[in-house]
């Protein structure tokens, strides 16, 4: 027992001197290594960055520029020394336009009717891209918030904000609780005759707005290169608006009719009202024209103008701004008697926006092509007519269908005319009027290509014509569906369908053409055009089927009692071309199209064409059937 007890005792006195001794060990190196960390991170010297000496480098000695870029697209107004010469009391030459009426319009129901087409770009209410001298167009819509979420509107609230955006020195604050359309317009002129007032928000790119609750502010500047006083005269449905040098010097809202009164007219008496004889006496657009006040401008000094349009009610809008020189005497407009003044405009209108004011303007209310231009220089009118003749047709494109050398595999030749392919040989005639076989699997490569255009497969060919109505673009809370508009969407396109099972490795190239005649005139209208190209030996099933894009189309009366304008479907036309520009098969209705096809191919989409020659004429224009019953008295 107590050996044991010894044993144990000599055991556990060694353990601690053993274990002593390691931990010295360890805690020695430890410290050595600690040390030598310290002193050298503590040693070690920081390095600093020297900068390397100036290089002395030859400077270049630049001349001045002698033109200052613009900082802007848009021109400043130079003031300039004009010496003046009085040569006439007319500013510029009234050049006669261009007629264009229709006979008479068609009435009666809508069987059969494609709608007449829209422009593309609505430029009556300005383009996507400023050319410089132009007004400056903001879209806003107060029946929606500034995220463009619906909220509760009525027309007088609408009114009461336009009322308080003049009294606030037209403050585009004051619609900042409403939305604004991110896209701005470019106009150089206000003459927007009778349309729905749903064009405008699409103008905007606002698609599926209702066109009521809305208006649009353009900023822009009046100059002209000499002096010249004038005064404006417009007609508002249902209010137009112009202020010069922060002064109100027209408003033309939407009185109804002589003796009567209306909502939108009394809110702006108190801001402004015409002391003119001649106010509200001369028919123009839909209703009687408001004279404003005289401006007086100094050769090239601008004036700061702005313009406002609106629809607080919708329905049918127009808005018209003209421009009378003093001193200047205007032809009388046939039907009221006043003056047929020209438009207001900033630069010469093209043939498109002529075109598109014309067709819903009658030729007695105003003048577009002449007048003076509103700009601080003056410009020369380039004498000539506005529609050209066609170019002449270029030359057919007539196959290779003589003798011609054939090569064979093996290197010898054949000198014969292509007759015909007969199963695996090639049926050739010679000069001498016989006819040889030659296997198809001797000819070479290019002698099959030859084969291969000379015999096109034959195809089924249909036209594509798929319709579908829209609502009514004039219906708001105060306008019902009752009005005469009819707005559809309209797909158009081709489909071909191979009869043989022959291969053809070839692209052919398709191209419809889409028509519509006139409801209300003799003209024609080119209402799409598009082309595709395919691979007949890479298809599926033998068919190739191609869409054009949906076109907005449209037929509609001026007023509920007048007739009917626009165009009803009239006939297609389907060619299909080889690579070498061949035309091997074509499907058309009415025949005469493929005879002038080649003028269609330089004819805009939804302009208006002589059916004999292609030629572009300008649309119908309105007739006094076209006048509200009121004109009548």
């Amino acid at each position: 027992m107590k050996k044991q007890l010894g044993n144990e005792r000599k055991v556990t006195k060694g353990a601690p001197s053993g274990f002593v001794i390691s931990l010295l060990f360890h805690g020695a190196a430890f410290l050595l290594a600690g040390m030598f960390v310290v002193f050298t991170v503590v040693n070690k010297q920081e390095q600093k960055f020297v900068p390397p000496k100036p290089v002395d480098r030859p400077k270049m000695k630049l001349k001045k520029p002698q033109v200052k870029a613009p900082k802007s697209s848009r021109p400043k107004p130079a003031n300039r020394i004009v010496a003046k010469t009085r040569m006439s009391n007319m500013p510029d030459i009234q050049l006669p336009e261009l007629g264009g009426i229709g006979e008479g319009l068609g009435g009666g129901g809508l069987e059969g009717l494609i709608l007449m087409p829209e422009m593309e770009d609505i430029a009556v209410f300005g383009s996507g891209q400023s050319i410089g001298n132009d007004f400056v167009g903001t879209f806003y819509d107060t029946k929606r918030d500034r995220r463009g979420r619906d909220i509760s509107v009525s027309r007088e609230g609408t009114l009461q904000t336009i009322v308080e955006f003049m009294r606030k020195g037209w403050n585009p604050a004051v619609f900042s609780p409403y939305y604004r359309s991110p896209r701005k317009l470019y106009a150089t002129s206000f003459c927007i005759p009778t349309m729905p007032a749903a064009v405008a928000p699409e103008a905007f790119g606002e698609y599926g707005v209702l066109g009521y609750a809305w208006a649009a502010h353009y900023k822009g500047k009046l100059v002209y290169h000499d002096d010249i006083r004038i005064r404006f005269w417009g007609q508002g449905d249902n209010l137009l608006a112009v202020r010069v040098d922060d002064k109100e010097v027209l408003i033309a809202p939407w009185p109804s009719w002589p003796g009567q009164t209306d909502v939108v007219a009394q809110f702006f008496t108190s801001i402004w009202q015409s002391s003119a004889s001649e106010n509200r006496k001369y028919p123009m657009g839909n209703n009687y024209a408001v004279v404003g006040d005289w401006i007086d401008l100094k050769a090239g000094v601008p004036k700061d103008m702005e313009v406002l349009v609106s629809a607080p009610s919708g329905g049918l809008n127009t808005f018209i701004l003209c421009v009378q020189v003093e001193g200047e005497t205007y032809e009388k407009n046939p039907f009221g008697k006043g003056p047929r003044l020209p438009i207001f405009k900033t630069e010469e209108p093209g043939l498109d926006l002529i075109e598109q004011i014309w067709a819903g303007l009658d030729p007695g209310d105003a003048c577009v092509t002449n007048g003076p231009v509103f700009k601080d220089y003056k410009t020369t009118r380039t004498a000539g007519p506005l529609y050209k003749d066609p170019a002449p047709p270029p030359p057919e494109v007539v196959p290779d269908v003589g003798p011609r050398v054939w090569t064979m595999k093996d290197g010898k030749t054949v000198e014969g005319q292509f007759q015909a392919v007969m199963g695996d040989q090639v049926a050739l005639k010679s000069k001498a009027g016989k006819t040889a076989k030659v296997p198809l699997a001797d000819l070479t490569a290019e002698d099959l290509d030859y084969i291969q255009l000379a015999c096109p497969p034959e195809f089924i060919i249909d036209f594509i014509n798929k319709s579908k109505s829209l609502p009514q673009p004039i219906e708001t809370p105060y306008f019902p569906q009752s009005r005469p508009v009819y707005d559809s969407e309209n797909v158009y396109g081709a489909r071909l369908k191979q009869k043989s099972t022959t291969k053809y490795n070839h692209l052919l190239t398709v191209r419809y053409y889409a028509v519509g005649s006139e409801v209300d005139g003799d003209n024609m209208v080119l209402i799409d055009r598009k082309e595709d190209s395919f691979v007949p030996g890479e298809l599926e099933n033998r068919e190739f089927t191609f869409l054009g894009d949906p076109r907005k189309l449209r037929v509609m009366a001026l007023r509920n009692e007048c007739p009917l304008r626009g165009t009803k479907y009239a006939g297609y036309l389907i060619t299909v071309t080889d690579p070498r520009g061949v035309v091997i098969q074509h499907e058309c209705s009415p025949t005469f199209l493929f005879d002038i096809r080649h003028a269609l191919d330089e004819l805009p989409v939804g302009r208006h064409f002589d059916p004999k020659s292609g030629k572009r004429v300008p649309p119908p224009r309105p007739t006094e059937d076209d006048r509200p019953r009121q004109f009548w008295g």
